[in-house]
């Protein structure tokens, strides 16, 4: 059944007072030039009303995202045996991983732009597609010599993931009310983390060391059966998947309906709003990390555990699969107390906590269940902190397109993961080892909740909804 819109009284304050958000609200209400019609009770329903295909929709980006998370990490994760097979040095497994990175960083701008000119729907379509081909890509790489056949199918389903990363928090605010939206937005963040939760554990399991013979089946059966799976989801996605519902589900969303888009004017106040810049750079550099540590957690725990490759997937599966309960707990608190700066400054902190916990735990801890321990308490809260990361953005930077807001902070990460994962690979290789590499981490961490520290709370969509602005 679909949830009542909220009234007044639960859409609660957080940093600013009812007086303060009212006043913000009538601020934007002349910034995006929006006429009030008359002030708008919260149970006008015909004003804002949410549907139930949203959860359908919902569910069909997180299988989506899932589909080509998955695909990220499955070669890096069995780093060792991918360097035998195919020949190639370990720099190379590592990019099948950087790819991601180095693709999203120019493609972003345009993936935008159309995402907001055309909307979820064809974003969605083409991601998907491009998804299942670069996977039946691979399903030709299957062989010791085809290295760059597999390189070229990862390539592509890199280029598609321009149309996943940034579009949690606008579909939610497009299907979801002002209730649900925060919650939302962690479900579809759960997806991409799913897949790669997937990533790490399945790919040991599938594909084994063994004969030349034996590997070359391990991939064959790993590859058919992800390019199964993502063209099964595109037939579902072309049928199924919808744009956007015929009546907006919140006040915030209805007021935007008459704004006049331009991009070039969004991108612009984007990159001029202080407080976004100081999350842009706070967020890569926490998700960054967390790319260093995905790509290179083979390296790291195989130092100190010879032999433990499978424990290398199942502790990645760990990071994940905690993390995924952090993203749907810290939904549910931003939902229910309009916190954004607070729980985004304690996630962080305790990110930094678990991530120094990592670097002593790893030398001197006697037994790997230790590491298990400790790197699903470091998931927790690292993976935790995306779908934060994105409401909070959302709220600073209202009424910019949300999907544009997202896509900068994933660009950021990309940045950011691209310029760690190589660092922390050279310190790793050089004298000062795994403990120099994870500390210079921490450092990363440590700036990144500094500039946390110091945005401003304007939460300017709270203070929309809290107004009740509506089109003319």
């Amino acid at each position: 059944m679909a949830s009542a819109p909220a009234s007044p009284e639960k859409i609660l304050t957080s940093s600013l007072t009812e007086k303060e958000l009212l006043a913000k609200g009538q601020e934007l209400q002349k910034e995006v030039k929006i006429e009030s019609v008359g002030s708008i009770v919260p149970n006008d329903s015909s004003i804002c009303k949410v549907y139930k295909r949203r959860w359908l929709i919902l569910i069909l980006f997180v299988c989506y995202s899932m589909s080509n998370a998955f695909q990220w990490i499955q070669f890096a994760i069995i780093n060792k045996l991918m360097v035998e097979y195919y020949g190639v040095s370990e720099e190379w497994i590592d990019n099948t991983s950087l790819i991601y990175c180095f693709v999203y960083i120019p493609l972003i701008f345009p993936a935008t732009y159309l995402l907001e000119s055309k909307g979820l729907r064809v974003a969605v379509l083409l991601g998907s597609f491009g998804t299942a081909a670069g996977t039946w890509i691979k399903v030709l790489s299957a062989s010791p010599t085809l290295f760059w056949v597999a390189f070229t199918g990862q390539t592509v389903v890199a280029i598609s993931q321009i149309f996943i990363l940034g579009i949690p928090p606008l579909l939610a605010a497009v299907w979801f009310g002002s209730d649900q939206v925060s919650t939302a937005t962690s479900i579809g963040v759960f997806g991409n983390q799913l897949g790669i939760a997937l990533g790490f554990y399945l790919p040991s399991q599938l594909v084994q060391n063994g004969t030349v013979e034996e590997v070359t089946a391990g991939l064959s059966r790993m590859h058919y059966g992800t390019a199964s799976v993502t063209s099964a989801i595109f037939i579902l996605a072309i049928f199924f998947f919808k744009d956007k519902p015929p009546t907006p589900p919140s006040f915030a969303q209805a007021a935007l309906a008459s704004c006049e888009e331009n991009y070039v004017v969004s991108m612009k106040r984007l990159l001029s709003n202080k407080g976004y810049l100081l999350l842009l750079l706070s967020y890569g550099l926490n998700v960054g990390v967390f790319y260093a540590i995905s790509t290179l957690l083979y390296s790291f725990i195989i130092k100190y555990f010879p032999g433990a490759d499978e424990d290398v997937g199942r502790i990645g599966l760990s990071i994940v699969l905690s993390g995924m309960v952090g993203s749907v707990i810290s939904g549910l608190i931003l939902d229910k107390t309009r916190r954004y700066k607070e729980t985004t400054l304690v996630i962080y902190f305790l990110s930094l906590v678990g991530m120094l916990a990592y670097t002593f735990t790893l030398p001197w801890g006697n037994h790997i269940s230790l590491i298990y321990v400790v790197m699903a308490a470091l998931g927790f809260f690292m993976t935790g902190y995306l779908p934060v990361g994105f409401e909070f953005g959302a709220e600073i930077t209202y009424p910019e397109s949300e999907g544009t807001s997202a896509g900068l902070l994933n660009c950021s990460v990309q940045i950011f993961g691209l310029v760690m994962t190589p660092i922390t690979r050279a310190i790793l290789n050089s004298s000062i080892g795994d403990i120099g590499a994870n500390l210079t981490l921490c450092g990363f961490l440590a700036v990144g909740l500094l500039m946390t520290a110091l945005i401003k709370p304007d939460l300017k969509r709270l203070a929309a909804q809290k107004s009740g602005l509506s089109p003319a």
